[in-house]
């Protein structure tokens, strides 16, 4: 089947199996390397993703699921003042050890500032609960989001 969709702002339209998930299309067809595979099963969000402006597992989303909808990742959003105010939180504030967790973190804290720019640490706490860290102990991630909530303009 063809699935036809809004990628990173770009209608993309491409070939695949109705049981294809939205990971491998992102990852393996498109070349998407910010979508990483990790449990394969929804539990730790490397594979975070934005539809429809919300965080979603992309490795619970089927093709057909994708059609005619919005999908964002982080190299969609390099010139996004707000995740710009993300990632240079997440750097300075040490929030980033082996990287493997950090663009599902991105586009969780990113959604969560796009609907509440300042929000508190236990608002951040619920955002990024669908995303596993085994770096940080998630202190300084909290804290980066905190901090690039002080650093945005809200709209």
């Amino acid at each position: 089947m063809t699935v036809s969709f809004q990628l990173n702002g770009r209608r993309v339209g491409l070939e695949a199996e109705p049981n294809r998930t939205l990971l491998d299309l992102l990852r393996a067809d498109l070349g998407l390397t910010s979508v990483k595979k990790g449990c394969e099963q929804g539990e730790c969000g490397a594979c975070t993703v934005l539809l429809d402006g919300l965080p979603v597992n992309s490795c619970l989303v089927l093709a057909p699921q994708v059609e005619g909808r919005a999908v964002a990742t982080v190299e969609g959003l390099v010139d996004d003042p707000v995740m710009g105010a993300l990632r240079g939180a997440f750097m300075e504030d040490g929030a980033i050890q082996c990287g493997f967790c950090t663009p599902g973190m991105l586009l969780s804290a990113y959604a969560l500032l796009r609907r509440n720019p300042r929000p508190t640490a236990e608002e951040v706490k619920t955002a990024i609960e669908g995303n596993l860290c085994r770096c940080t102990g998630y202190v300084k991630i909290i804290e980066a989001v905190l901090d690039a909530a002080e650093r945005i303009t809200p709209e």
